[in-house]
């Protein structure tokens, strides 16, 4: 694998990476065209609120519904306003290892510092297929985080075939989705030394108490700051700090594990004064009921934010 510049972090992976949302603008045609420029800008400001990294190109940036052409753009946009020491971990997911390894042979050319990949999603793969998918993708030369979601891909990275993954050196890392919080004590038994981030807003201080060294994070999209005194209260230990604001915040979070979860983080950064706009079909508005819900819970949540800011207990995002 590459050996870290003296401008990247040696492990890319440790801290708040936020699974970014991409903007779109409608055109005077009526299309969903990516923004690139307010993509890049995004980029920054997460940067600035105290982030270490985006992952572009995962579900919540909607890959399945970009082009060739849009997908690449995305992954150079986030690395031309990556500041130094800013992690860039595109997602690299697809159907098979050959147009996997595409993606990370982009990401790497594009000077990207890790990739996020999924198993084969074609369909149900044996564990066999999955190995050799990963194989095929680490030949690109760039650290791999892999992503276990079998909720959407059918294929669940279990224990033992994460330890035969990060056995053969094919992976440092996994990003655990399942919500199942005993996944992270039954990795570190089968693999000791992979490392585990926290994959899903909502369970954050269940999992990230079990040693976790990052988070792939969708609400850091809307509050960035607020979310990384969360993260670092949470691997501190420090319940007095993290356990109040879980709670304030859990009503957020719980948004991305829903199949709404990109439409919902979209609405709250609107909410919250930066720009989410809408998403490409197959993923429509949300419905009355979903809208007034995380409005509630958004007004909320910005709400009891501000009390703490006013309070001088924690540091609020700019905006």
């Amino acid at each position: 694998m590459s050996t870290p510049t003296s401008t990247e972090r040696a492990q890319p992976w440790h801290g708040v990476i936020v699974a970014t949302t991409l903007p779109f603008r409608q055109s005077a045609s009526g299309e969903l065209d990516v923004d690139l420029d307010e993509y890049g800008k995004h980029v920054a400001w997460l940067a600035a609120n105290g982030c270490e990294g985006v992952a572009p190109n995962g579900s919540l940036g909607e890959y399945q519904n970009l082009s060739d052409e849009e997908r690449a753009a995305v992954v150079t946009t986030a690395v031309a306003n990556a500041p130094e020491g800013f992690t860039v971990m595109p997602g690299v997911g697809a159907y098979g290892a050959h147009q996997a390894r595409h993606w990370a042979d982009q990401a790497a050319e594009a000077g990207a510092h890790a990739v996020m990949l999924l198993p084969p999603n074609t369909y149900r793969a044996e564990p066999r297929a999955v190995i050799d998918h990963y194989r095929e993708v680490a030949k690109a030369g760039l650290p791999i985080c892999a992503y276990n979601n079998p909720i959407d891909t059918k294929v669940d990275l279990t224990p033992d075939l994460l330890a035969e993954l990060h056995k053969e050196g094919l992976i440092v890392a996994v990003k655990e989705f399942t919500g199942d919080v005993r996944r992270a004590y039954e990795i570190a038994e089968a693999a000791p030394g992979l490392e585990i981030m926290v994959g899903s807003d909502d369970v954050l201080l269940e999992v990230g108490i079990t040693g976790a060294v990052g988070w792939l994070a969708g609400y850091p999209n809307a509050l960035p700051r607020e979310t990384v005194v969360l993260y670092n209260a949470v691997k501190a230990g420090d319940l007095e700090t993290a356990l109040p604001l879980y709670r304030i915040m859990h009503r957020l979070l719980r948004w991305d594990s829903k199949t709404e979860f990109v439409q919902s983080i979209k609405l709250s950064m609107d909410l919250a004064g930066r720009y989410g706009g809408p998403s490409r079909a197959p993923r429509l508005p949300l419905r009355q009921d979903q809208h007034e819900l995380v409005t509630a819970d958004t007004l909320y949540v910005l709400e009891e934010l501000d009390r703490l800011g006013r309070e001088g207990k924690i540091e609020r995002s700019t905006r």
